[in-house]
């Protein structure tokens, strides 16, 4: 591939078919749609996740040992891979709790 710069011939190409695309609504509505739908399907497996007993158990121990590093250590990392972990663990839990509370 080369590296040079587009010529002027080349840049009035592009923005034409650029422009012709943009007034393209269908296609525009299509892009928007299939964007949306990535984002729905990403949130969907997040709302649906269902953890085993002994995920949210590891999780819990494991923001417990990052607790205690940051604490005794004060290595910022430690102390900023507490704050990842600790909300995934307490989304775990919830999702565990709501799984064994539903009828």
């Amino acid at each position: 591939m080369s590296t040079r710069r587009l010529s002027d011939h080349e840049k009035r190409i592009l923005n034409e078919i650029e422009r012709a695309l943009s007034r393209d609504r269908r296609l525009v509505r299509r892009l928007r749609r299939q964007q949306r739908s990535r984002w729905r399907a990403f949130l969907s497996r997040i709302v649906s996740y269902s953890p085993r007993v002994w995920t949210v158990g590891v999780l819990l121990a494991l923001s417990m040992v990052l607790l205690t590093a940051g604490i005794v250590t004060s290595v910022p990392v430690v102390i900023w891979a507490f704050a990842v972990m600790w909300p995934v663990a307490l989304f775990a839990v919830l999702r565990l709790l709501c799984r064994w509370t539903e009828p």
